[in-house]
C-alpha cells in the first residue's frame, strides 16, 4: 500500500507544481509583503479618468488592444490603467486567441502617463503601488499565450516605451520613434521597461538609451533589434493591415500549437533551465497526440 500511497503524492505534487508553473502567469508580482496596497492604489486612479482601452477580438484568432486617448497622445489616466487589466484579464481567459496587436488611435503610440494624474499620486506610497500595479499587468500582458506586436506610429514616450517592450515584437511606421525620456523627469522605468529592454537589446544598448534618453527612430531600433520591421505605410489603416499580415506569419495553425510555442518560449526566458525544460515537457504532453498532431500525422508531411 504504501508505495502506491507514495506515488499517488507524488503525481498529485508533480500535477500541482505543473499547474502552478502554468498559471504563474495570471498571478500579481506583488503583495502586501511587498507593501503592496491594489485596491488603495484602484481607488486612487479611478478618480482620475479619460480616455479607454479597447479590445476586439477577431476571428482569425488576433485580437486588437487600442489605446484611445488621442486629446493626450493615448496618454495613460488613471482609469485606463485599470481598463488595461482588465483587458489582460479578458486575454487570459480568450482560449481561441492566438496573436495581439496592441496600437494608438490617431496615428500616435502613446505619450505615458497622464501628468495630471501623477502629479496627484506624487507621493512615494502611492507612486510604488502604481509602479507595483502597472508591473504586474505588463508581466501578465507579456506572458500571455498569444503572439503580441506592438504597432508603433508616431511617439512611443516614457511608459509608452515601456509598453512596447511587454510585446514580444514591434513594428515601426516611418517617422515613428520609441524614447525613454524617464531622464528628464528624474525617474527611470517603473513599469518593468528597464528589466525587459536589457532581456532585448542587451545592457550596453539599454543603458544608452536610458542614460542617453535620445529618440530611437525605425532604422536605429532595426539595428538594435528593438524593431523587427519598418512597415511601408504611417496611414493607421494601411499599417494596421500590414501588421494583421506581418503576424499572420506566426499566427497560422492551430490555436493550441501557437499558444504552445508562446508558451514554452515564456518558460524558457524566465526560468531556471531545469524548471523551463520540465514546463515544456509539460506543455509538449497537451500537444502530442492531439487534433493537429495527429492529422499531420495522417498527412505524413514531407519536411522541404
Amino acid at each position: 500500500l504504501f508505495p502506491e500511497m507514495a506515488i499517488h503524492l507524488w503525481k498529485n505534487l508533480l500535477q500541482t507544481t505543473k499547474e502552478r508553473i502554468l498559471q504563474q502567469r495570471r498571478l500579481s508580482l506583488y503583495d502586501s509583503a511587498h507593501g503592496y496596497e491594489e485596491e488603495l492604489i484602484k481607488k486612487k486612479l479611478q478618480q482620475f479618468a479619460g480616455g479607454s482601452i479597447k479590445l476586439s477580438k477577431e476571428d482569425s484568432g488576433i485580437g486588437i488592444l487600442t489605446l484611445d486617448n488621442p486629446k493626450l497622445m493615448n496618454a495613460f489616466t488613471g482609469t485606463m490603467m485599470l481598463e488595461l487589466q482588465d483587458r489582460v484579464t479578458e486575454l487570459e481567459n480568450w482560449k481561441d486567441g492566438k496573436g495581439l496587436i496592441i496600437y494608438g488611435a490617431g496615428n500616435t503610440f502613446c505619450s505615458g502617463s497622464d501628468l495630471n494624474a501623477v502629479k496627484a499620486i506624487s507621493n512615494s506610497q502611492d507612486g510604488m503601488n502604481m509602479c507595483m500595479f502597472m508591473q504586474s499587468t505588463l508581466t501578465r500582458l507579456l506572458r500571455l499565450p498569444l503572439i503580441s506586436v506592438a504597432l508603433v506610429q508616431g511617439k512611443a514616450i516614457g511608459g509608452g516605451a515601456e509598453l512596447t517592450t511587454a510585446c514580444d515584437f514591434r513594428l515601426m511606421t516611418p517617422g515613428s520613434e520609441i524614447r525613454f525620456v524617464h531622464k528628464h523627469m528624474g525617474l527611470v522605468p517603473g513599469w518593468g521597461g528597464a528589466a525587459r529592454l536589457v532581456r532585448i537589446v542587451g545592457s550596453g544598448a539599454a543603458l544608452r538609451l536610458l542614460s542617453g534618453a535620445a529618440s530611437v527612430g525605425p532604422e536605429a531600433a532595426l539595428h538594435l533589434g528593438l524593431s523587427e520591421q519598418t512597415l511601408a505605410s504611417a496611414d493607421e489603416t494601411q499599417a494596421l493591415e500590414e501588421a494583421r499580415a506581418w503576424l499572420g506569419q506566426y499566427t497560422e495553425g492551430p490555436a493550441s500549437v501557437i499558444r504552445a510555442a508562446k508558451k514554452v518560449v515564456t518558460a524558457g526566458r524566465e526560468l531556471p533551465l531545469e524548471a523551463a525544460l520540465r514546463t515544456e515537457k509539460d506543455i509538449f504532453g497537451t500537444v502530442w497526440g492531439g487534433p493537429a498532431n495527429l492529422q499531420a500525422l495522417v498527412r505524413r508531411p514531407k519536411h522541404k
